[in-house]
């Protein structure tokens, strides 16, 4: 008697956990496909499955219910397929989270890069910066010019100057260097994003879509300074908030500068008036329109 009880409750205990963890799955499943263009394919595969399951069922539609029974198995691969880029940045996210990280700046390093988006940002040189990761960013870098070479505050400027030959594209560095140069990243085409994105900014939070990469804007009409991560943008930096948070991302939160900063900008900032979690620490600002 008492083993059987002790087995039914380990028995209630296992289903609850199950159903924990599947809710938990199904949640952040949904959090991750909302506004993705295979989210409308999901929902159609779902209520056309839904909707034939049910219809077998009251009617008791031999055939039918054999169909998609026997169909289930290709059905899953076809899902694979079809949700191959998302699945992709779903594991690339999660192998890139800071936990798993293996990857991280020197702080000289990270104080050039500091200031020489400072000077982007106070000459109003549109800038688009990405700095690898643990995950491989090459493929983009053949779209560009080879550069590999040391970084310095003067070479950021001249590459990005508005009549430079190499200011169009993207700069991608690697462990502490410029590897390349004018390289043309992925342009995110989340449906959620704030429509006063530029084609810059799209850019830059596409790569952080395809890779661990953290990319660094500088828009051209503006000067402010957006930073993307994680398939996450955040905007409007202030140049102390700015060498915060990119210390905290490069540094594993070790950076830990003397100077009277300010709170950083995703903390400081109200966020978007839309309830979008894609783009964080947006002013409302009616004269700022990011363009490229």
């Amino acid at each position: 008697m008492i083993q059987e009880t002790i087995q039914a409750w380990l028995d209630g205990w296992r289903g609850l956990i199950e159903i924990i963890l599947l809710s938990v799955g199904i949640y952040y499943g949904y959090l991750y496909f909302k506004g993705t263009r295979g989210a409308k394919v999901l929902t159609g595969l779902a209520i056309v499955f839904l909707t034939l399951t049910l219809i077998s069922q009251l009617l008791n539609l031999t055939v039918i219910g054999w169909i998609i029974r026997s169909f289930s198995v290709f059905l899953a691969v076809a899902l694979v397929v079809i949700f191959q880029p998302e699945l992709r940045r779903g594991l690339a996210e999660l192998g890139g989270h800071p936990i798993f990280s293996l990857t991280s700046e020197k702080r000289e390093t990270v104080h050039d890069i500091v200031e020489a988006v400072t000077q982007l940002a106070n000459k109003q040189f549109g800038a688009l910066i990405a700095i690898e990761r643990d995950t491989s960013i090459r493929v983009y870098e053949e779209t560009g010019v080879m550069l590999d070479a040391d970084f310095s505050i003067e070479l950021m400027l001249t590459l990005f100057q508005p009549k430079s030959a190499l200011h169009d594209g993207g700069v991608i560095m690697r462990n502490g260097r410029l590897a390349a140069a004018a390289c043309i990243f992925p342009v995110s085409q989340r449906e959620t994003l704030d429509r006063s994105l530029g084609l810059r900014h799209r850019a830059g939070l596409g790569i952080t879509e395809e890779s661990d990469a953290i990319a660094v804007i500088v828009s051209e009409e503006t000067g402010s300074i957006s930073l993307c991560h994680r398939r996450r943008i955040e905007r409007n930096f202030t140049p102390e908030s700015f060498r915060k948070r990119i210390g905290e991302l490069l540094l594993a939160g070790t950076y830990d500068e003397e100077t009277d900063s300010e709170e950083l900008a995703r903390e400081s900032d109200r966020p978007a008036p839309r309830d979008n979690p894609l783009v964080l620490n947006q002013k409302e600002r009616s004269d700022d329109t990011l363009t490229v």
